[in-house]
């Protein structure tokens, strides 16, 4: 019936009847559970739970149904809700009867089996319940072997169930007293050995090392097991329970069960009376458990994390019962950590801690040191703790007088207006300093360390001071008087809210809460006041006016300066008033301690001091008072310059009053400088004697530059002494003089001078002392090293003398001459930058180094601005001294010289000052000396030269435009535009085309002159430019040099030196210019030189070729020699002039530039040279002379000319450089230069060179010779008359030249061959032939003197020259051929025949063939049949006739008498020219022969 329920899930309250057949049916139920489904089963166990609560059940009904939820739970093993629900219901017969299921733990099954986790967790429960007491020993006992059975983390917690509620319940049994004892089924002596056994076991059994649920249920039930377990032997367990709590702190183990237990120990302990040995061992490993514990997070919502912060401070409290000093040391250690949360921790501890436990003088003690640590270590996040703590600690009077000022200048630090401040720990702070004194706070407002709680303290001890007033109460504060160490005195208070009046706008409010604090603390009705009685009615009006002023303006519109001097004279107004010298040292005395008190960042309020100390001891009247206090601020600290210039500030302000007191006082304190006796000096250390002597130096030197600028001109009269002991104290220095002095001594001695300049009046005095002052610099610079630059020694010597140079006197040009060159010594020569960082020993200093070489150079160059601007005319020689250093070897030293140049010369073009003329009267050799910088080997030189030079260039164009606005001229526009420093950037011809109108000739010449010395130069690029240099200028300016011969000599003499290629080139460049533009006066020179001529002598005449002006030029003159000396004729003896021309002509004109200007000059200098050849064949020239010797190129020997092959040599070299090569092939071809070298057949050699020219040039050249020529026809000059004359004659074979209008050809070489010479008759016939080349050039009023030429002819026949012998045979057979028969008597045929036959045995073979063939030709042309002998004989006998010649026997003349035929004149003129056709070609033939078969045309113009 229950199982069809069951099944059917209709089970209800009313259906489920507890009896015992409900009982039975609800067995057989469970025990077939296995066929029930959860649901079923888990319904079923719902309702049994409930029936079980509602009704109460027999025993054995109890039992039974305990029996079978045990049995079930065994075999079904349920889990998760159901194995809950049996645990509820085993619980719910355990609440009715609990023996029964606590003694199922000992079911014979469950003794090597655990129970169910169900039965132990409701056994665990159980043993809270009533009546369950007496099973608490068997429990135990049995839970005993479980313990060592348990190894699953389930099994494990269910069994610490049943342990727990043992432990519990065993510990409120005994708590509960010995009455309760019979209750349990255990002793206490048998529990605490239990409880013993069981910590046993779970130490050895179990490991409980880890983060999980067991280790925690693990320390609730050991920390009750403390309770439970005898003392002796818990204390033998400390160590070991102590360092297991620290591994399961490592295992991060939940802090409460750690916190719990830790407490749990050590109150049991403290139960006992005594903590332990091991107790007391472990303290610190305990305590810093307790400190990480506390730590930790508080949650407010987390009850646990509330319970161990809670428990952590028990533990600590009752560790302090125990241990009082060990543990409050350990607990300081914590405060040292640095740690804010152990820091917060320990605070928490001191406060729970302290208000519980006794409060004895060493414990105050410890806390007030552990508080200070917290003061001084100020860590943010620990200070709201702090606070709290430190307003404990003032309830408790824990605030000792020295202590507690350190705690009370913390709380005012923290109420400083700091925006990082939060509002409550203000408040805090000032709820703190309510409870001080108002003499305690006053004397806090005015300590320096609270300056930023300035503003709330004097604000909260003015509301103190008036709240008195208003009771009544005058704020006298006796104690300022009485207890001076303990509080502050009249003088300070002054002194420190004058000085917080400074910046009035600081924190917003300074000079206001000054200001108001010291009115009201000094109300005018104070019997007893706290400054002084007599600045009542002063301040009364002063301070209110301060405060308006404050109030109209803010930070920004208010003037600081003027504020500041409105403070100083608040002061000394109050300080007259007071009018009490005591009152008054006092306060110097406090000025001076606050002097010495105030650190480097107080700058402006320590210069404000310093002020302070000067207006307050010029108030005094006691010189005695003064002398003292300006030694005792003499004597202050000065290690800083802002020291040092309060010093001398406060000086200048007492001098203003007490002036010969404070030089007086000066002049006694600088003896410690030169005193041996006297100085204090000598009484430091060695290493700190010349430190100290520099900053003594210093104050003097800075303080006499104080009082001259404030005295107005008073001291003026005292400086002569003053610069007198300046030089004595350097040289009567008692310390070493090193580097270090020397800069300390040149710093000071340098501001001295400086404002000692900008003085308007000091240029009315003069200095005697100045011209010593500036030798003693020279002096120092001269001693610093030339090989480093590790100081600024000379860099500073170099700016004194700078500043010092507006004094008077004015310096000397000697002077200055020897100051620059000490200083240009001293800079130029040092190393370059290169080899000074080489030497560095690190970067820094590397880089250190290099600035200061450019420093120093930057002196140098203000320095030499300085001499300028004293006098602007003598740049020049300022520049003359960089002359060494701009011609240096060493790269370096012409660079900055360069640098220096380029620098001082573009300072003075911007000066734009031209009123006093700046002359550079040695110009030239500036230009020069820049422009061959210009062109040096170190580009950055280059660049700065061209600077250098455009500088120079600006300034005489802007000299020379002043110039011309003063005389009213038009003045150049847009000329300095025209040239720049890029333009003159490796380039000296701009350079000097810019410069050539500036040079006078003097200047022109010395620059030649100097620039001629750099042609040597070992750098390349510098001789080219020496050399271009010259040559520019010779180009731009060569007529304008005087000197030349000196410049002649000096350019020879180096060319002869090993120059450089081009810089060799260049030089004859320049000597060519030279030469052109001084023909008269350089071309003497060279021809003079002794023959034959070296290659330097050659290399010069071949560069005069070399440029068409020049070229012409000495062409022209050695022309002119050459007509000159050859116009008459010559002795014997050889002239040199003109060999030494045709020399010079040999180099000029094998060159191949100098076509132009030959072919200008072509006809005059080809008959000049042949003249010259003629003259030299007829001299006595000496055998093997040499005069000229060409070179033939490299591994051959030079060929050697004597006069005569080097005259030949130019006519060849004459007709090549005129682009005429034709005419020398020409001559070749004909033997021509044979010829020519022959007194004899000279004139032939010119007939044959004629030719040649003829053939070769343009009509036009033609003309040009015959023009030249036609002059000297008839000169008394035998040589000119014969090459004149050939030169004529053979020009006739050209048709153009033959056609000249105006000339009488025919009549000229008609006299020639009347005249008796030889040659002049052939050289008639010569031409009168040519000319018959040309139809119309001989008329038939001439054709008689056919007759004459032919009967001429015979006498060549027995000429000894073999070639006038064939001339005369060709043209008696061509004269012959061309007439007709009835012109030629027939008588003459005959005696014709036999001239020419006469020749048939000439030696010359060619003459010989030639007579067969003429005589041959000759009867075929008169008598082609046969002619008779009475014929020939009346041919001869009428040749004579008409010729009017004689023979031996007759005379008669060739042609018959001819009848004027009425031809017209054109048949008639080509009768003529027919007739005369044939006779002219002989001697045409004639020539061709000579060269070559082929006849030249007659008539033809062409060549």
């Amino acid at each position: 019936m229950f199982i069809v329920m069951v099944g059917s899930s209709e089970i209800t309250d009313r259906n489920l009847d507890v009896s015992e057949k409900n009982i039975k049916d609800f067995m057989e139920a469970l025990q077939v559970a296995g066929q029930l489904s959860a649901d079923n089963v888990l319904q079923t166990l719902k309702l049994l739970k409930v029936k079980i609560l509602n009704n109460k059940m027999a025993t054995p009904r109890c039992q039974k149904v305990t029996d079978i939820i045990v049995d079930y739970m065994k075999t079904m093993k349920p889990e998760g809700e159901l194995e809950e629900l049996c645990t509820e219901v085993l619980l719910a017969l355990g609440f009715q009867s609990p023996g029964i299921v606590i003694f199922k733990l000992w079911d014979r099954w469950h003794l090597n089996n655990l129970p169910p986790n169900g039965l132990l967790v409701a056994v665990g429960r159980l043993i809270f319940c009533q009546g369950a007491d007496p099973y608490i020993g068997v429990t135990w006992e049995y839970i005993l072997h479980l313990l060592r059975m348990a190894q699953k983390e389930d099994d494990m917690l269910a069994v610490c169930h049943v342990l727990k509620g043992l432990v519990i319940s065993a510990r409120k049994h005994l708590d509960l007293g010995t009455k309760n004892d019979e209750i349990m089924d255990i002793t206490q002596e048998a529990l605490s050995i239990k409880a013993y056994l069981t910590l046993r076991v779970l130490f050895n059994r179990w490991s409980l090392r880890s983060n999980n649920k067991v280790t925690e249920e693990a320390l609730v039930i050991i920390g009750h097991l403390f309770f439970l377990i005898p003392p002796s032997k818990l204390k033998n367990q400390v160590n070991r329970l102590t360092r297991w709590l620290m591994t399961l702190m490592s295992a991060k183990v939940a802090p409460f069960y750690i916190s719990q237990c830790i407490f749990q120990l050590i109150d049991a302990l403290a139960l006992s009376g005594c903590g332990g040995i091991n107790l007391e061992s472990q303290l610190g490993n305990i305590i810093d458990m307790l400190f990480k514990q506390l730590s930790e997070t508080v949650e407010d919502s987390n009850h646990h994390s509330v319970q161990n912060h809670s428990l952590a401070l028990k533990a600590f409290y009752i560790l302090t019962k125990l241990y009082n000093d060990r543990v409050v040391t350990l607990i300081r250690e914590n405060v040292e950590s640095k740690d804010p949360a152990k820091i917060i921790s320990t605070i928490q501890i001191f406060t729970d801690v302290l208000q519980k436990v006794p409060q004895t003088e060493k414990l105050k003690n410890e806390v007030m040191h552990s508080v200070i640590i917290m003061i001084q270590e100020d860590l943010k996040p620990v200070r709201r703790a702090l606070l709290n703590f430190i307003e404990m600690l003032i309830q408790h009077d824990y605030l000792a007088p020295h202590q507690g000022s350190i705690i009370i200048n913390y709380v005012i630090k923290l109420s400083e207006s700091d925006c990082s401040n939060e509002e409550d720990i203000q408040l805090t702070c000032s709820k703190i300093l309510q409870m001080v004194t108002l003499p305690k706070l006053i004397t806090l407002v005015c300590q320096p360390s609270n300056t930023l709680a300035f503003v709330p303290l004097s604000k909260m001890a003015t509301k103190m001071a008036l709240r008195a007033r208003s009771l009544g109460q005058v704020p006298y504060l006796s104690s300022f008087h009485l207890r001076p160490t303990q509080f502050i005195s009249p003088q300070k208070l002054l002194t420190h809210l004058v000085m917080f009046s400074l910046k009035p706008y600081r924190e917003g409010e300074f000079g206001v809460s000054s200001l108001r604090l010291l009115y009201a603390l000094h109300p005018i009705t104070s019997l007893h006041p706290v400054i002084n009685s007599n600045v009542g009615q002063l301040w009364m009006t002063e301070i209110p006016q301060m405060l308006q002023m404050l109030d109209d303006h803010t930070e920004k519109s208010l003037n600081q300066e003027e504020w500041e001097g409105r403070l100083l004279q608040f002061s000394s107004q109050s300080l007259l008033a007071i009018d009490d010298d005591s009152w008054l040292e006092q306060l110097i005395k406090v000025v001076l301690e606050r002097i010495n008190y105030f650190s480097d960042d107080d700058e402006e309020e320590k210069a404000f001091l310093y002020k302070f100390f000067g207006f307050t001891l010029r108030t005094s009247r006691n010189i005695k008072m003064v002398q003292m206090m300006l030694s005792a601020i003499l004597q202050t600290v000065h290690e800083e310059l802002q020291e040092r210039e309060g010093i001398a500030v406060a000086l200048s302000i007492v001098s203003m009053k007490h002036l010969k007191v404070t030089l007086d006082q000066l002049q006694a304190y600088s003896a410690i400088l030169t005193d041996k006796n006297s100085s204090s000096i000598l009484k430091l250390m060695k290493e700190h004697q010349q430190r100290e002597w520099g900053l003594v130096c210093n104050i003097i030197y800075l303080s006499y530059s104080k009082i001259i600028s404030e005295s107005k001109g008073a001291i003026f009269m005292h400086l002569d002494d003053i610069l007198a002991m300046v030089l004595q104290h350097y040289r009567n220095c008692i310390v070493e003089k090193d580097k270090n002095l020397k800069l300390e001594y040149l710093d000071a001695l340098t501001k001295l001078i400086n404002i000692l300049s900008s003085q308007p009046m000091a240029f009315q005095f003069k200095f005697p002392q100045k011209i010593e002052i500036v030798t003693f610099m020279m002096e120092l610079i001269r001693e610093e090293p030339m090989n480093s630059i590790s100081s600024s020694i000379r860099q500073r010597a170099m700016n004194f003398i700078t500043n010092f140079r507006k004094l008077h006197p004015l310096t000397e040009v000697e002077e200055r001459t020897e100051l620059l060159q000490t200083c240009f010594q001293s800079v130029l020569c040092l190393p370059s930058t290169e080899d000074l960082q080489k030497e560095a020993s690190s970067s820094q200093e590397a880089q250190a180094t290099e600035d200061l070489l450019m420093e120093t150079l930057q002196s140098l160059l203000r320095l030499m601005e300085t001499l300028i601007v004293e006098m602007p005319s003598q740049i020049q020689y300022c520049l003359e001294h960089l002359n060494i250093w701009l011609n240096s070897q060493n790269d370096n030293e012409r660079e900055r010289a360069t640098w220096c140049a380029a620098r001082i010369l573009g300072f003075t073009a911007k000066w734009n000052n031209f009123g006093v003329e700046i002359k550079f009267s040695r110009l030239g050799c500036l230009v020069r000396l820049l422009a061959m910088r210009c062109q040096d080997p170190v580009d950055n030189i280059c660049f700065l030269s061209s600077q250098a030079v455009y500088n120079l260039y600006r300034i005489l164009l802007l000299q020379k435009q002043m110039q011309r606005k003063k005389q009213g001229l038009w003045e150049e526009e847009g000329k300095s535009e025209v040239y720049s420093a890029n333009v003159f950037y490796n380039n000296t011809f701009e350079i000097a085309k810019a410069f050539a109108e500036y040079f006078t000739e003097m200047q022109l010449t010395h620059l030649v002159l100097t620039a001629m010395e750099g042609l040597t130069d070992s750098k390349a690029t510098v001789s080219l430019a020496a050399a271009q240099l010259m040559s520019a200028v010779m180009k731009e300016r060569g007529r304008d040099m005087i000197k030349i011969e000196e410049i002649v000599e000096g350019i020879v003499g180096r060319l002869n030196l090993q120059l450089e290629p081009n810089t060799k080139e260049e030089t004859m460049r320049a000597m060519c210019l030279l030469a052109g533009n001084n023909t008269h006066r350089v071309v003497p020179m060279l021809l003079n030189k002794t023959l034959p001529w070296d290659r330097t002598n050659l290399a010069l005449w071949k560069a005069f070729g070399t440029r068409r002006e020049t070229t012409i030029s000495v062409l022209q003159l050695l022309i002119g020699i050459l007509e000159k000396l050859h116009s008459r004729e010559e002795s014997r003896e050889m002239a040199f002039q003109p060999v030494a021309v045709t020399c010079a002509l040999c180099e000029m004109l094998s060159g191949s530039l100098c076509q132009e200007a030959v072919q200008e000059l072509y006809p005059r200098l080809l008959l000049a040279i042949l003249h010259h050849l003629y003259w030299v064949i007829e001299q006595n020239v000496p055998q093997k002379m040499v005069v000229y010797n060409r070179e033939e190129g490299p591994g051959r020997k030079s060929k050697p000319f004597d006069p005569t092959s080097c005259a030949l040599e130019v006519v060849k070299l004459v007709f090549v450089a005129a682009a005429y090569e034709g005419v020398v092939v020409y001559a070749n071809q004909h033997h021509c230069w044979d010829l020519l070298s022959s007194p004899e057949f000279y004139y032939i050699g010119i007939m044959d060179l004629t030719s040649g020219i003829v053939k070769n040039c343009e009509p036009a050249i033609l003309h040009r010779i015959l023009n030249l020529i036609r002059n000297i026809l008839y000169s008394s000059n035998y040589h000119r008359r014969i090459l004149a004359r050939t030169f004529y004659a053979q020009l006739l074979w050209h048709r153009s030249v033959a056609q000249t209008v105006g000339q009488d050809f025919l009549g000229n070489l008609i006299k020639w061959t009347n005249e008796p010479n030889i040659i002049m008759k052939e050289v008639g016939l010569r031409g009168i032939s040519n000319l018959a080349l040309h139809p119309g050039q001989v008329g038939t009023k001439n054709i008689q003197l056919v007759g004459e030429f032919l009967s001429q002819s015979f006498d060549f026949l027995t000429s000894p020259q073999s070639f006038l012998r064939e001339a005369a045979i060709n043209f008696i057979g061509l004269t012959i051929k061309r007439l007709t028969m009835k012109r030629i008597h027939e008588d003459d045929v005959e005696l014709l025949q036999n001239a020419i036959g006469s020749l048939r045995n000439d030696p010359v073979e060619s003459i010989q063939s030639l007579v067969t063939t003429t005589l041959k030709n000759l009867d075929e042309y008169l008598n082609p049949e046969s002619m008779s002998a009475s014929r020939m004989s009346q041919l001869s006998n009428n040749i004579f006739k008409v010729t009017g010649m004689k023979t031996s026997e007759r005379k008669k003349r060739l042609f018959k008498t001819v009848k004027q035929e009425r031809d017209d004149d054109d048949n008639q003129k080509k009768n003529i020219w027919n007739w005369l056709r044939g006779p002219l070609n002989s001697l045409c033939n004639w020539h061709n022969r000579r060269v070559k078969t082929t006849p030249l045309i007659i008539g033809n113009s062409d060549k």
